[in-house]
């Protein structure tokens, strides 16, 4: 319900942040505009306000919206009302109307980002874990418990900073990145970081796995803290506050070596050795099997029992005023939809899996997700699809607003718009890869929900 709930409301604000660009600047265009309608297909909810009468509608399919405005090339218009025809108004203007939904997008990006970075977000400090053997991290002489301070000069405050200056350079394959570190007792080092070898599948949402580093993880006891409902654990009778000690009569000494043994024995029958208050009991449990990037999987549906001060320890807030947020916001926007343009182009010429494109159900449950975890990381959320949206709408694809903005720039290198037939055959040309976008979209979310 908290999924459902959080894809509704980020579904219904964008789109009408998006569609209400397109509205306003109609208006400063004197454009008489029919329709404002959330969603496609027949409208369920209608209501007429303003001097124009404009429908304001909640139609069956919410995926999506559109502004209809009055246009001879969609019906009679009375001779009153052409000069406030979208068709009647300038290139220039009608350009200014198209690109005002994307522009919508941007500036909410940028407006969510304001919030968040006035409120204050928390984040992991870059503090490194185990490095896992033969990966770019390992041949840089990275080393456990070390903290990342600075990628090429640039200050790092957080894993997010880290993974996304990271992953940029690696997009734009930039060689020899220099990570400057500093360790416990206080020493600095600096590391060069070859990432020339991460291929396409390596550019996801395990990309920093992948090269090699991990976040750090406080010793926890291999105490269950929580047991999710239908899972291996809960049918194999686990419960909260057990303690795992043995796993097949191996002792285990932290939760890190449980993971590990369950991780290494997916669908086969493990006997566990659990303490629960003053009892020692003997469970048997078959790890489900989860197909990850590596290989198969075991899990069981257990999550640790943390202590918060150790987390704590971990955690840093970031925080600015006013109008440093306000840069940050701008800066934080611009650089997303950059690097979003740059992903699309790779996918396009084969740098970048196109694995990496999501559709509704992995989107919805990024909502969920984010919801979850609290107002600011739903609030990161909203404003990254926010960009998302914006940037793929302009997009040169008959259909977006992007496909409208390049007919009319046709329009004013060759004088006159173009003929009805090239534009028909556009949009059919628009449909049929947004139609096949579509699939592939859902196909991975698909693919991801089967494979967990």
């Amino acid at each position: 319900m908290i999924t459902l709930l959080a894809f509704i409301v980020a579904l219904g604000l964008l789109i009408v942040f998006h569609e209400y660009g397109h509205y306003q600047v109609a208006r400063w265009c004197d454009v008489k505009v029919l329709r404002f309608s959330v969603g496609f297909g027949k409208p369920f909810l209608v209501r007429r306000y303003g001097k124009d009468q404009t429908e304001w509608v909640l139609s069956a399919f919410p995926l999506g919206g559109y502004v209809r405005m009055l246009d001879e090339r969609e019906g009679d218009v009375a001779p009153e009302e052409q000069h406030r025809a979208f068709n009647r108004k300038s290139v220039w203007q009608r350009s200014a109307i198209v690109a005002a939904g994307p522009i919508a997008n941007f500036l909410l990006a940028v407006l969510l980002y304001w919030v968040l970075f006035m409120l204050g977000v928390n984040g992991m400090k870059p503090v490194l874990g185990n490095i896992t053997p033969s990966t770019p991290a390992a041949f840089a002489g990275f080393q456990k418990n070390e903290m990342i301070t600075k990628i090429n000069q640039e200050p790092i405050v957080t894993w997010q900073d880290a993974r996304w200056i990271l992953l940029s350079h690696a997009v734009n394959k930039i060689p020899d990145i220099t990570v400057e570190t500093v360790s416990q007792n206080g020493g600095t080092a600096s590391h060069i970081l070859d990432l020339s070898g991460t291929g396409p599948d390596d550019l996801n949402e395990d990309f920093l796995k992948r090269i090699g580093l991990n976040i750090y993880q406080p010793v926890m006891q291999p105490v269950v803290g929580k047991v999710v409902p239908d899972s291996a654990a809960s049918h194999a009778g686990l419960l909260p506050d057990d303690k795992i000690v043995a796993v097949d009569g191996k002792p285990i000494a932290d939760w890190e070596a449980l993971v590990q043994q369950i991780r290494s024995h997916p669908g086969e029958t493990l006997s566990l050795t659990v303490y629960r208050d003053t009892t020692t009991l003997m469970l048997s449990v078959v790890p489900d099997t989860a197909n990850e990037p590596g290989g198969k999987a075991g899990k069981i549906g257990i999550g640790p029992k943390t202590d918060p001060t150790l987390l704590e320890q971990l955690l840093v807030e970031v925080s600015y005023p006013a109008d440093k947020a306000l840069h940050q916001a701008i800066r934080k926007t611009w650089e997303t939809s950059a690097f979003t343009l740059q992903m699309l182009w790779k996918m396009i010429a084969g740098d970048v899996s196109w694995k990496n494109i999501s559709g509704p159900i992995t989107i919805a449950d990024y909502a969920g997700q984010s919801a979850k975890m609290g107002t600011a990381a739903y609030i990161g959320f909203l404003a990254l699809i926010s960009i998302s949206l914006g940037v793929m709408n302009l997009l040169p694809v008959p259909v977006l607003d992007g496909g409208h903005l390049m007919y009319y720039l046709v329009e004013i290198i060759k004088g006159s718009p173009l003929s009805d037939k090239a534009m028909e055959t556009g949009q059919q040309a628009g449909m049929t890869l947004l139609f096949v976008l579509m699939a592939f979209a859902l196909y991975n979310d698909i693919n991801r929900f089967v494979s967990g």
